[in-house]
């Protein structure tokens, strides 16, 4: 259950890193507001899903999850570029993350 708590809290941090980009800087309610809304689901999942899993690996797959979360929104929706480095390191975050899973007991 830990595990799923956690990943929740991963694409949590996906919405709120979104939310800040189209709040311009905190200048516009709504997704300012989603953005804090965000963070604060985020780090409760986070600090939830802690309860039983190794703080290392929580706290690197859940910023993992937000790292190649906000890459994919970046590449998807707002247009940011794709090319082979960056696709690369995305799928280097990616395999870390895999690793550590299968390296927790």
């Amino acid at each position: 259950m830990a595990w799923i708590v956690l990943v929740v809290g991963g694409l949590f941090e996906v919405v709120w890193a979104y939310a800040m980009k189209q709040s311009h800087g905190f200048t516009r309610l709504w997704p300012s507001t989603i953005a804090v809304v965000g963070v604060i689901l985020s780090l409760g999942l986070l600090s939830w899903s802690m309860r039983t899993l190794p703080l290392g690996t929580a706290y690197m797959v859940w910023t993992g999850i937000g790292a190649v979360g906000a890459f994919a929104v970046g590449i998807l929706i707002l247009g940011e570029p794709a090319n082979a480095m960056r696709l690369m390191a995305a799928l280097l975050i990616l395999s870390g993350l895999v690793m550590m899973k299968l390296a927790t007991p």
